[in-house]
């Protein structure tokens, strides 16, 4: 494997040089100290002056073959936007997926993006098509009956053969999940058999949770006043393996339940507030009761991109503006949510840059005008810039793209042109 070197590189205040090899951060040091390192094989250096390196961002939440299914259901309040899209998806194939996710691909590494926590249909042929881009993606069986028992049973057989293939296969580039869709789609039966084999496996769990106020007062008018929370506890399901995505209406109660179980909560600012689902996530209470708190864009059907320097822009703002607290939601902890705390959350090393970290890393061009003043480099970074900022990205050890360039983009976007014509 080549290593890379990068020289005279931003990182933090300091200007240095960073020794990339088999897929790791070897060595940070001083600009010029290349000289005195021993370096392995073959070396490809790049002048990187005028660049900060930031960790790769981690896209906590998204749906990626809905790339192709942007503007489908506007201006439709939530539950018919649902039918909307589950009527859509009734025509999609692994082609569609496969070159769906390679769309959602590109858009992802144009900004800044290395992994992505995915959840949908034909999910083998995603983790393909995201291998095949160099990407990291963590995703698995989804499970959805709508309370169909055959479609359970075949359902479980699926998941337990794809699963054990995934595992078996050893990629370390796909980190292996499972999914169950959300309490009002999946039965009480598949939502404890799911819970059940991801703790068999010991893999994460990614589930939608709490994202609507109708989903907490069916659940609670379902369930003897349990909330979708108290609930999935009575269950057994709440554990460190659960990647919650939403989390927007929760009580007090909710918050100490999710923090004694060590579930990892994912906030998807953009979707909800375009679906009208809600915008006063509880971003300070649940902090201070030690949830890790994770960033991710949603798909593109409710989202329409996935932008996730965007995104911590947009979640920034409206912490700021419904808590009338300009303090809240400060910048480093921002980034934590889009960087480290993903990583943390997927039991990866990666998320900062630091020696002996995976190589993960995207370099922003300051040479524009949104970083001539003197402002911290991370406020000019968010709230002024755009992704097209970013230059180049590096994911386990390897260049993604290179001063804006990806390989194979033309071909992508013509092939996905033809995969339309099946929901068209």
């Amino acid at each position: 494997m080549t290593s890379i070197l990068l020289r005279d590189v931003t990182l933090g205040d300091e200007r240095k040089d960073i020794l990339i090899g088999q897929g790791r951060i070897r060595r940070i040091g001083p600009v010029g100290s290349c000289a005195d390192w021993e370096l392995a094989g073959d070396l490809d250096s790049m002048d990187c002056s005028g660049m900060v390196a930031i960790p790769g961002l981690i896209n906590m939440h998204t749906h990626s073959p809905m790339s192709l299914m942007r503007g489908i259901g506007e201006d439709m309040l939530f539950p018919a936007w649902l039918d909307k899209i589950w009527q859509v998806e009734e025509h999609l194939d692994h082609d569609f997926v496969y070159w769906a996710t390679k769309v959602s691909c590109l858009e992802m590494i144009r900004t800044g993006t290395t992994t992505f926590n995915d959840q949908y249909w034909f999910f083998d042929s995603s983790v393909q098509a995201a291998r095949e881009m160099g990407m990291r993606i963590a995703t698995g069986y989804d499970v959805m009956d709508k309370g169909n028992r055959g479609e359970s049973e075949r359902q479980k057989e699926q998941c337990i053969a794809k699963s054990e293939a995934f595992l078996h296969a050893g990629d370390p580039g796909h980190i292996c999940t499972l999914a169950f869709h959300a309490i009002y789609s999946v039965s009480e039966e598949m939502i404890v058999w799911t819970s059940e084999l991801a703790r068999k496996y010991d893999i994460p769990l990614h589930i939608h949770l709490c994202e609507t106020l109708g989903e907490v007062e069916n659940c609670k008018a379902a369930h003897g006043g349990l909330t979708p929370v108290e609930y999935l506890d009575r269950l057994g399901v709440l554990s460190p393996r659960l990647l919650a995505a939403h989390t927007l209406w929760l009580t007090p109660h909710d918050i100490e339940l999710l923090a004694a179980h060590g579930v990892h909560c994912i906030h998807n600012i953009n979707s909800n507030t375009k679906l009208a689902s809600g915008y006063r996530f509880l971003y300070n209470e649940m902090r201070d009761a030690g949830i890790n708190l994770c960033l991710g864009t949603d798909g593109c059907a409710s989202s329409n991109n996935l932008d996730l320097l965007e995104a911590m822009k947009t979640a920034a703002l409206f912490q700021k503006s419904w808590r009338e607290d300009p303090s809240a939601l400060p910048l480093p902890e921002l980034l934590d949510m889009a960087t480290r705390n993903g990583a943390r959350a997927l039991r990866i090393d990666a998320g900062r840059i630091e020696e002996g970290a995976v190589a993960d890393l995207a370099l922003v061009d300051t040479d524009n005008t949104f970083f001539l003043s003197p402002g911290p480099f991370l406020a000019n970074l968010v709230y002024s810039a755009h992704s097209d900022c970013i230059d180049s990205v590096i994911c386990d050890g390897k260049f993604l793209m290179r001063h804006r360039e990806i390989p194979g983009e033309r071909e992508i976007i013509a092939e996905a042109r033809k995969v339309l014509a099946k929901i068209s």
